[in-house]
């Protein structure tokens, strides 16, 4: 039996696991590592933090995490695809790893920011500018 999310330790290993296969896929990858040339020792503790203070109301994370990825759009159009791509690999991991209350929680968490970014994303590339 898999256990559900219970601490940080938990986050720290979804969060690598996730972002693992995330570097792996051919997609998501590229525009990760090659793209957005992600500083990964900076990146992740800021998932951990981000993560933390989603699923457990912890303080440390800082910033809006919305803003990395329009700065990225404007590089590299991002589409809903990418979202949905993205939240495939995310409850994937969840799943392979996690079961219970808190993981059913940070899959529909998941959703929301993709769902969410996914749409403010795909306005923004199609607005026309008169």
């Amino acid at each position: 039996m898999k256990k559900d999310l219970e601490n940080r330790q938990d986050i720290e290993q979804l969060v690598n696991s996730f972002y693992a296969k995330i570097r792996q896929n051919e997609t998501l990858g590229n525009i990760f590592d090659n793209i957005a040339q992600v500083n990964w020792e900076n990146h992740l503790p800021k998932m951990y933090n981000f993560w933390e203070m989603i699923l457990f109301g912890q303080e440390g994370y800082e910033g809006f995490p919305l803003r990395p990825h329009l700065m990225l759009n404007s590089l590299h159009q991002l589409t809903p695809q990418h979202f949905n791509e993205w939240l495939i690999i995310f409850n994937n991991t969840v799943d392979e790893n996690f079961e219970g209350d808190k993981a059913t929680e940070v899959k529909s968490r998941a959703k929301n920011i993709a769902l969410s970014w996914a749409y403010k994303i795909n306005f923004m590339n199609q607005e026309v500018v008169v």
